[in-house]
């Protein structure tokens, strides 16, 4: 973990918080060397998937999907 000094924080405040996101690795900051506040990453955020429309792009159509399956002479109900 890294150490800054209050005073070098309080100069580069958005500087150290942008490197802090961009590396992932936590800030400690000191006043007069003792440890005063820690700053970590963020924890990543959930993917939400949406239900609606979330299955789009997976299937595929193999063939005729207007006609029948099978030849209606094989249907048992048309006998």
């Amino acid at each position: 973990m890294h150490s800054m000094p209050i005073s070098k924080f309080k100069a580069t405040c958005l500087a150290a918080l942008e490197q802090v996101r961009k590396t992932g690795r936590p800030l400690r900051v000191t006043r007069f060397g003792k440890p005063v506040a820690e700053i970590v990453p963020p924890t990543p955020t959930p993917v939400t998937r949406n239900w609606l429309g979330d299955m789009r792009g997976t299937a595929r159509i193999v063939g005729d999907i207007t006609g029948p399956s099978s030849e209606l002479v094989d249907w048992e109900t048309t006998k």
